[in-house]
């Protein structure tokens, strides 16, 4: 994959849009003043677990003895499993955070940000073509700058364009997510049909 379509794909995975409603949640009932401070450092979290699984993501394969095809199967099925639980979510709370304390590192930068999908795509990118790693790399920086954008203006944004069209672009993202998904499951499958030849 080239810089842009890995850029492309980091973000919807990473999916900022859709976690305004858990930042908002989360940091409801944090001071004000406190907010701006607390999503940097849970972005900047966020962003160092990805990275730490891009370095370490070939050596966890190795250790626990699986192949890239395996992960590229498993991922594309994370990758499905988020991306419907975007186009239906359910009523079920998603973390379980504690009203009136500070966050730190759960639940906003794992699994919010850092989540089981963008880390198996992290694992999947890295792994599967070891010479791209600085593209890869510059790619998560970019998709969690913007994230981190987002993410900071979660209020405005909630604000301006109200809880509907809120949902409507998670949705939509949520569709793009799942062809994405399917892609990533039929190019597994199709790598393990050639490696029985």
């Amino acid at each position: 994959m080239n810089f842009l379509a890995t850029t492309i794909l980091l973000f919807l995975v990473i999916d900022p849009i859709g976690n305004i409603p858990i930042f908002l949640a989360v940091l409801r009932s944090v001071p004000e003043e406190r907010r701006l401070f607390i999503t940097l450092r849970e972005c900047a979290l966020g962003f160092v677990i990805l990275v730490l699984f891009m370095l370490f993501g070939r050596v966890f394969l190795h250790m626990l003895n699986l192949s890239e095809t395996s992960l590229g199967i498993t991922g594309g099925i994370i990758l499905f499993l988020i991306a419907i639980r975007m186009i239906f979510p359910t009523s079920e709370p998603l973390f379980g955070a504690n009203a009136g304390t500070e966050p730190l590192l759960f639940p906003l930068a794992v699994p919010t940000i850092a989540g089981p999908s963008a880390l198996a795509t992290v694992l999947l990118l890295a792994s599967r073509d070891p010479g791209g790693f600085w593209i890869v790399l510059a790619a998560v920086a970019v998709s969690m700058g913007l994230s981190t954008l987002i993410l900071i203006s979660a209020g405005a944004i909630a604000k301006l364009v109200g809880r509907r069209v809120l949902i409507a672009t998670e949705r939509l993202m949520g569709l793009i997510l799942t062809a994405v998904a399917v892609e990533m499951l039929l190019q597994g499958i199709r790598n393990f049909v050639l490696s029985l030849r």
